[in-house]
């Protein structure tokens, strides 16, 4: 089997993710509707927005015959997690450059990673700083001939249209809510963000003005586009940081509207919505959409 139908197998074949009613006092009591949308769901291994932001960066990887797959992320990588189940799907090698130390191979995270066929290469903080610049970049690539270098959380301009796609499964709605890490899914739903439906993008980590000229830079029309916003207050103190009480009000909101919430990527957002809401954020009457990233990994790592 040739990899591109493999691709396809992998992209072509997987159905939409559902979309879930939410039910909570609180929303009666402001008059809103929530929907949920599922795309944890949407493939058994490869997480959410990890599959849409990896389905044409792949793609272009298959067509030029890349000889192999790399890129970066920390020891509990969604990214490298949905990497590495995607490169044994297309019989691709991959290797995950991984922020930290060796005994972190054994987490389930890099277990798995391992197990379909990743070779991990661990490196310190000052080393994974350079992971953006050109000449670490071409040494990098040097010592990796034919391999296809992809930006860490998969975002970069051939995400966009992946991500992309998922308006069509979507229905109408006065907002899009979502978190944003990398900034990469919110640049690609951007790019084709109907008039009438603003985004507001939830940061989950410290991100200040930054992160706005990150997805800007993806996506240079965000830069004169009105409707999103990016909600800066809610990250509990930086990446992957959550206090005590945060994660009891996560758990809390994970059972009431039944479905599986993390304290680092769509549970934080879900929570910082959920004050957004209590504080009259969002007119009475509106219409809501979540956008369920996946992004599960934490949750095995006790995050």
């Amino acid at each position: 089997m040739s990899h591109l139908l493999r691709w396809r197998r992998l992209f072509d074949a997987v159905p939409p993710s559902p979309l879930q009613w939410a039910r909570h006092p609180l929303l009666t009591r402001h008059g809103l509707d929530l929907m949920i949308k599922r795309d944890d769901l949407l493939h058994p291994r490869i997480s959410g927005n990890k599959w849409r932001k990896l389905k044409y960066v792949l793609r272009q990887a298959v067509s030029e015959q890349a000889s192999g797959l790399l890129s970066f992320g920390g020891a509990w990588s969604n990214h490298l997690h949905a990497l590495a189940a995607a490169g044994q799907t297309l019989e691709l090698p991959t290797l995950g450059v991984v922020r930290g130390e060796p005994e972190y191979a054994d987490n389930p995270t890099l277990a798995d990673a391992r197990h379909w066929g990743m070779t991990l290469a661990f490196v310190d903080r000052r080393q994974y700083r350079r992971r953006q610049e050109p000449d670490w970049l071409a040494a990098l690539a040097q010592r990796h001939p034919g391999y296809r270098l992809i930006p860490e959380g998969g975002s970069c301009a051939l995400a966009l249209p992946g991500v992309a796609e998922l308006w069509r499964e979507l229905a109408p709605a006065d907002a899009l809510i979502l978190p944003v890490a990398s900034g990469g899914t919110l640049a690609g739903l951007l790019s084709a963000r109907p008039a009438d439906t603003r985004i507001i993008g939830y940061a989950v980590l410290k991100g200040d003005g930054w992160l706005a000229e990150t997805v800007s830079g993806l996506y240079p029309p965000a830069a004169r586009d009105p409707g999103w916003r990016l909600r800066l207050g809610y990250h509990g103190g930086g990446y992957a940081k959550c206090s005590a009480d945060d994660r009891q009000r996560i758990a809390r909101l994970a059972s009431e509207l039944a479905v599986p919430l993390e304290p680092v990527y769509s549970g934080k957002a879900m929570l910082g919505l959920f004050r957004d809401i209590e504080a009259g954020y969002y007119p009475a009457g509106s219409r809501l959409i979540f956008l369920h990233t996946g992004g599960l990994q934490g949750v095995r790592g006790g995050l």
